[in-house]
């Protein structure tokens, strides 16, 4: 079986590394020949929304993916008649703009913070006041980790927020004072056969991931997960590995957006299931039966950012899994992760603070 992929960064590269036990060769298109994925892949060099560049991957190719959510969808239109896309482009698009994507939770009766199209700076004021504040302004489009958002907290921040980030294409919505984010990964497959990963606890810090852990007891919260989760698959007739992240806002799930892809808070997976999410997303856009989800233990996975800290320490913490992308150094930037895997919570929890001890986030 042949998959391209659109995207070779890390989430690509971990999916071609799992598709070659199950005889799955990947192709990826990519602008940057030294993306993570040519590392273990042939790949086509040009831009992601190139007609012909992704005529050629398309031709190579039994079924294209993506492992970014920021491809133009209308770039993928073209090939529907001859290739298949897997996720659809329907998901693709709607998680590409927060107001699309709130108002598909929405028509799914899955909670959301309460909301506002802002496209200029009266339209700004006048959503604080009836939404109220503190709130986060945030771009419509091609926010992601953090970027494009500004936290208003008093009337003063209106005119600093819109100078910052002014424009069309805004949407502010109510801050959410909530106890804890989580997670929950999935995938389903062509035949409609779903599975779940347990739900994960994340921990950010600007913006960006910079921990999870896994399982996270709560089997109330992981139901009402499920159910969110299958919504939103069914609707849209969904194909491969699917993501919604959630704020717990008093007990109850608010959610905060998808990702119509493999997923960073599920990159545990990899060791700490029988099935990673990376082999699952490649079973169900190819046609086959998908794998266990069950998992082998406790764990936990920790973000490398900015820089790959000392391999040789982290990696004498007994259960302990190290992945680095080959990506350069830079500030916030996704560099590799570890995984612990334990038998015990109470163990993954020792282990995972003296790894956080030897990190530091740049």
């Amino acid at each position: 079986m042949r998959v391209g992929i659109v995207g070779a960064g890390q989430l690509g590269q971990m999916m071609a590394l799992a598709g070659y036990p199950l005889g799955v060769r990947c192709t990826f298109l990519d602008r940057a020949a030294d993306s993570p994925g040519a590392q273990v892949a042939p790949i086509l060099i040009g831009d992601l929304d190139d007609p012909a560049r992704l005529a050629d991957l398309a031709s190579r190719s039994d079924v294209l993916t993506f492992d970014w959510e920021n491809v133009p969808g209308s770039a993928l239109a073209p090939l529907e008649g001859t290739t298949s896309i897997r996720p659809p482009r329907a998901a693709l698009e709607a998680s590409q703009d927060r107001l699309a994507e709130k108002a598909l939770f929405s028509r799914l009766r899955i909670p959301v913070a309460a909301h506002a199209a802002v496209d200029d700076e009266a339209q700004l004021l006048a959503a604080t006041r009836k939404l109220g504040l503190p709130g986060v302004l945030k771009t419509r489009r091609l926010g992601y980790d953090g970027k494009g958002q500004f936290v208003i907290r008093t009337p003063d921040d209106v005119d600093v927020a819109w100078s910052r980030m002014g424009g069309a294409g805004l949407i502010y919505e109510r801050f959410q004072d909530f106890s804890r984010e989580v997670s929950i990964v999935g995938a389903r497959s062509v035949r409609g056969e779903i599975v779940y990963y347990p739900l994960a606890a994340n921990t950010h810090g600007g913006g960006i991931l910079r921990y999870s852990v896994a399982p996270h007891a709560n089997a109330a919260l992981e139901r009402t997960a499920r159910t969110y989760l299958k919504r939103v698959m069914s609707a849209l007739s969904y194909v491969g590995v699917l993501t919604i992240e959630f704020f717990v806002v008093k007990g109850r799930l608010v959610a905060n957006e998808m990702a119509p892809r493999v997923h960073n808070s599920g990159h545990w997976t990899i060791e700490g299931c029988v099935t990673s999410q990376f082999e699952n997303h490649l079973r169900a856009i190819c046609g086959m039966p998908l794998g266990s989800t069950r998992p082998l233990g406790h764990a936990a996975m920790i973000n490398f950012l900015g820089r790959v800290p000392d391999r040789d320490r982290l990696l004498a913490l007994e259960g302990l899994a190290f992945h680095d992308y080959g990506k350069e150094p830079r500030p916030g930037r996704k560099v590799g992760h570890c995984t612990i895997l334990r038998k015990t919570a109470t163990e993954r929890n020792r282990v995972l603070q003296q790894a956080l001890r030897s990190i530091e986030w740049s």
